[in-house]
C-alpha cells in the first residue's frame, strides 16, 4: 500500500528555500514515508500527524479513503508548534 504525498505551498516554499542537499534528504526521507507511512506518523492533537524529519517537524493530514498523505506544515522544530 503506497500513499501519494501531497504538499501544502508553504510546505513546497519552505522546502524549496532550503539548500539542495537538505531538501534532497528531506523528500527522499518522504519517499520512504510513502512506503509505509504510519511507522513514521505520530499522533498530534485531533485527527492530525506529526513527522520528524531531523531538526524539521511536518504536520499531516490523512486521508485513508483516497491514501494521501498532506504535509500541512513543514518547518523547524521550534517553530511549528506556534
Amino acid at each position: 500500500m503506497t500513499y501519494s504525498i501531497k504538499f501544502s505551498p508553504q510546505a513546497k516554499k519552505f522546502i524549496r528555500k532550503l539548500d539542495k542537499q537538505e531538501s534532497l534528504r528531506i523528500l527522499e526521507k518522504f519517499e520512504e514515508i510513502k512506503k509505509d507511512p504510519f511507522r513514521y506518523l505520530e499522533h498530534y492533537e485531533g485527527k492530525g500527524y506529526k513527522i520528524r524529519i531531523g531538526d524539521y517537524r511536518s504536520l499531516v493530514d490523512v486521508d485513508l479513503k483516497e491514501e494521501v498523505l498532506f504535509i500541512r506544515i513543514f518547518d523547524k522544530r521550534g517553530r511549528i508548534y506556534k
